[in-house]
């Protein structure tokens, strides 16, 4: 392996002029989960890593008014044990929860999750399904985008060279509201996910869907709402045969983005049978536990 330069950042614009120095070519070091594993596969990579992992601004978890801002350098740790984010997103708990072993968890970060755009990333779905936003900033400006539109493919985001991803934030869901994540990996622990799928949503006074998320990882192209089998759902009188009907439509969507591969004969009965449990889990009537959602 290339021997690389290290530095350390002590605050994000220290940060961003670090990463937009001339005829140095960097990588934000956050974690240090997936770096390692990059260089490996492409020694060229980079010059110099910029650690950022130290900046307190990256790890605050705070809520202001209606919503929760989380930085990006907040750990999976962090994240889980965070009592705001446990009272107002257990759906990110969950997916959280399932990443790597403790080891992975008390280093690996939420924003290297997103930056690096894994199609297998547990807590995007998550991120997605509460309508989350990145905030991003760049020696010039700030932008915030939908997490949904920042990965645009599997290891690609919209984050330009030199900008530094720094806080991830959503809506505080209403009251009432559920969401559960589901994983199936090769085996009960450590596992890389094979497919996710996330769902959130409440009921109105009448006992009808008033809004329903649903979001599969590992699934498609890009992590996203199946608008489809949301659409089929709402003002719905929650049961198992729109469960079912629900499910079918986020399965087709999947084969449609993706085409029959070799994985299809699998993945499509297992989302059908995940995608109809995680709407179960959020919508009957009989409360959930703790580790199941909220």
């Amino acid at each position: 392996m290339t021997e690389l330069q290290y530095v350390r950042a002590s605050r994000i614009s220290e940060a961003l002029t670090l990463l937009n120095e001339v005829g140095v070519k960097n990588r934000i070091l956050a974690g240090n989960t997936d770096l390692a594993l990059l260089l490996r596969a492409d020694p060229a990579l980079c010059e110099r890593v910029v650690d950022v992992s130290l900046i307190p601004e990256l790890h605050r978890i705070t809520r202001a008014d209606n919503r929760v801002i989380i930085g990006a350098a907040a750990t999976f740790t962090e994240v889980l044990s965070n009592p705001i984010i446990i009272e107002t997103a257990p759906v990110l708990v969950q997916a959280c929860a399932q990443v790597g072993a403790v080891q992975i968890r008390n280093m690996g970060t939420l924003g290297g999750n997103v930056a690096n755009a894994a199609a297998c990333a547990d807590s995007l779905p998550a991120l997605v399904c509460l309508d989350a936003e990145a905030r991003v900033h760049s020696l010039q400006e700030e932008q915030v985008w939908p997490v949904a539109d920042v990965v645009v493919r599997p290891n690609h985001t919209l984050i330009p060279p030199g900008s530094l991803l720094v806080s991830l934030s959503y809506p505080v869901p209403p009251p009432g509201c559920r969401s559960v994540f589901l994983k199936l990996g090769r085996r009960n622990a450590m596992a890389i996910s094979r497919l996710t799928v996330a769902v959130l949503g409440w009921l109105n006074s009448s006992g009808r869907i008033a809004e329903v998320r649903i979001v599969p990882g590992a699934a498609t192209p890009q992590i996203r709402r199946i608008q489809s089998a949301e659409e089929l759902m709402l003002d719905q009188l929650p049961g198992t045969e729109l469960y079912a009907a629900a499910a079918r439509r986020v399965a087709d969507e999947m084969i449609q983005l993706t085409g029959r591969r070799w994985s299809t004969e699998f993945k499509e009965p297992a989302l059908l049978a995940m995608t109809q449990r995680a709407l179960m889990q959020v919508f009957e009537i009989a409360p959930l536990s703790s580790e199941e959602g909220r």
